[in-house]
């Protein structure tokens, strides 16, 4: 089978490639990565080398190219079964492409008002009522999830799925940004960042996107 490549922008803030990255990290799917380092003069004419839409993530698998992180995600469960990146149950299924889709189409004013910035030291900002909105709506979706189909596991739903790879970045934003949650998405905020699949993502943010030839 064709090997996996997936390009992807600078780790500290590169949400959008954080999707795709950590899924195929947390459930053991070889790739080559191939890193564009963002807000540089040739940053836009390396992305436009591979992707006409002029954004990253884009994934390669043989002569197929993917990009939107979502569609990749959705490519991934389809092509590796075995790996489960959706839940097992239909109803399991069918909230996790709602929580996801919600997650990729949403959530602009917490978006804009607290970009993802894994270098930022940590601590509260202000936040607008349209932002404070969005994160109580996350938290929601955290709990609801959690309660309803997550009790078999630490995950949205018990075990690691393509839901949590969307939420992901916006988990870094939480603990970045010391936004208000409750106990239940305290938790969950824990349990995405003391993944070893996390841990590496953000040293490598942190010691300035040295790109891997190969991550399994």
């Amino acid at each position: 089978m064709s090997r996996l490549k997936l390009v992807i922008g600078s780790k500290d803030r590169s949400s959008w490639s954080l999707r795709p990255w950590f899924a195929m990290t947390m459930v053991g799917l070889p790739f080559e990565e191939i890193l564009i380092h963002l807000d540089q003069a040739d940053t836009r004419q390396k992305i436009a080398e591979h992707s006409p839409a002029g954004r990253v993530p884009i994934l390669y698998h043989g002569k197929l190219k993917v990009w939107d992180s979502l569609a990749i995600l959705e490519y991934l469960a389809e092509t590796f079964p075995e790996k489960k990146l959706w839940p097992a149950g239909q109803a399991a299924r069918a909230t996790a492409r709602a929580v996801s889709n919600e997650m990729h189409s949403s959530f602009s004013a917490l978006r804009n008002e607290c970009g993802m910035n894994l270098q930022r030291p940590r601590k509260p900002t202000q936040m607008s009522e349209a932002a404070k909105a969005d994160a109580a709506r996350i938290d929601e979706i955290w709990r609801e999830c959690r309660e309803k189909y997550g009790k078999s596991g630490k995950y949205l739903f018990g075990r690691f799925s393509i839901a949590d790879a969307m939420f992901a970045p916006v988990v870094t934003r939480f603990d970045t940004y010391a936004v208000p949650a409750s106990d239940h998405s305290r938790a969950y905020i824990k349990t995405i960042l003391s993944t070893e699949a996390f841990k590496s993502w953000n040293e490598a943010a942190l010691a300035g996107d040295q790109p891997q030839s190969e991550v399994a």
